[in-house]
């Protein structure tokens, strides 16, 4: 995403996103025309006037599905679910676990990191020419690429041989973001306390697509949950669910705990399946830390989410099709093959192909973020969630070497006061948080 969208790809990401909340928006496709073949006869004005247009909207007639945006509606829409779980291990366990989880998180942005937003043809036909399909480690250096393909340079400091440490990126910097703030605040956590986090301690040319239009709102003296909301086409892309982690790991065996926290985050730059994302992957770290089962504790974020939702209906779809699927490449068919249809930043495709990397790892930590990475689209961001969730179900130690020795126990970050840390530092100041939450 280029830093400054023009007015003519706000207009039509938001038609997609008004359409995709289920409005009839065939009254905007002349506003639609006009950004595609006229973009420069429009300005942030037309943006405003479509705005407004746009609160006149009918429903489609045929969209069922039920998604509010504030946490009581959210709470009557969730299913019955455990809440809590109990934690029957010692505090030397779950440290450990909280160990792996950031870990995880790390090693699975790592690998991501340098096909971000490729395609899984392209990652495919990279890997086949470097005789490194299936992917079972670090993408290794390329120095001759297939015709029209290019490819981070053979130095890159995330690929094989390279890495040093876990380097700079957006889906690292949330979690110290989050760590921030619940130090700062504690269980009094609120979506203010997390935009005068961002606004103190995130650089603004460090946040992008939500994040981005949630900040000018910030700046602009437009508090949560407006924030999330004004002028943002991006609303249900997967920003919130990148941050996602932080309150799963302080909240071990407490799903619904974990929920909470991630909806204040949440709030401050999405809505509806964007809030969900994040609320999702909280619950499911919170199970997992307490339980060794990615289904159990993928049913428990699923709990904590309106069950008629849209992303309800991709996750659930992608638990039932793994288990009847011979592998994973017939489950990522499918998942493209129904939610392909969303930009390739959204949360519901996205999530999708996580939760495909899951339920095909066969408690294998490398299998599940490789499969995660190998579906393309956001794949720091898939890489990174199907790590921490790996992670927090395997503990540190069962974490094999040639995934975490590389990280040298370093994480950098663009994080003001925090933009070199050791990752076991890190996971104590979590565990600390842990107890007293």
């Amino acid at each position: 995403m280029h830093f400054h969208p023009s007015a003519a790809e706000y207009i039509l990401q938001e038609i997609q996103q008004l359409h995709e909340e289920g409005f009839d928006v065939r009254q905007l496709e002349p506003w639609a025309d006009a950004a595609r073949e006229r973009p420069e006869t429009l300005n942030h004005q037309s943006y405003r006037e479509l705005l407004a247009l746009a609160q006149g909207l009918p429903r489609q007639a045929e969209f069922a599905y039920i998604e509010p945006s504030c946490l009581a509606g959210i709470g009557r829409e969730r299913p019955e679910g455990p809440r809590v779980l109990p934690l029957a291990f010692s505090d030397e366990v779950l440290a450990d676990r909280i160990r792996g989880a950031w870990l995880g998180r790390t090693a699975g942005c790592m690998l991501g990191k340098p096909v971000e937003g490729w395609s899984r043809g392209d990652i495919r036909r990279l890997l086949e020419h470097a005789g490194a399909w299936p992917l079972d480690g670090y993408f290794p250096p390329v120095e001759s690429l297939p015709e029209g393909m290019t490819f981070v340079s053979p130095s890159d400091p995330c690929l094989r041989g390279n890495i040093t440490h876990g380097v700079r990126d957006d889906d690292m910097d949330y979690p110290l973001i989050g760590l921030a703030c619940l130090e700062e605040a504690g269980g009094n956590l609120t979506s203010e306390t997390v935009a005068n986090t961002w606004l103190h301690r995130l650089p603004a040319g460090c946040v992008y697509t939500a994040e981005r239009a949630a900040y000018r709102n910030l700046v602009n003296g437009i508090s949560p949950p407006a924030s999330g909301v004004f002028e943002n086409p991006y609303r249900e892309w997967i920003g919130a669910q990148i941050r996602a982690d932080i309150w799963g790991w302080v909240s071990p065996g407490r799903p619904e705990q974990a929920a909470r926290l991630a909806f204040r985050d949440a709030c401050v730059s999405h809505v509806k399946n964007g809030i969900y994302g994040e609320m999702l992957f909280a619950a499911v770290l919170a199970a997992a830390l307490a339980g060794d089962d990615v289904e159990e504790a993928l049913w428990a974020g699923l709990s904590e989410i309106p069950r008629v939702s849209r992303l309800t209906e991709a996750i659930t779809d992608v638990i039932e099709w793994s288990k009847t699927d011979d592998d994973w490449p017939a489950t990522m068919d499918r998942v493209f093959s129904k939610y392909g249809r969303y930009h390739p930043v959204h949360t519901i495709n996205n999530a999708a192909v996580v939760v495909c990397g899951l339920m095909h790892s066969r408690g294998d930590f490398g299998r599940a973020i490789c499969i995660a990475v190998m579906g393309g689209i956001d794949t720091d961001c898939n890489g990174a969630t199907a790590g921490s969730v790996m992670g927090a179900l395997l503990g540190a130690r069962a974490l094999p070497a040639h995934w975490v020795d590389p990280l040298n126990d370093r994480l950098e970050s663009i994080v003001v006061g925090m933009t070199s840390n050791r990752i076991s530092d890190l996971a104590q100041r979590t565990l600390t948080l842990a107890k007293k939450l």
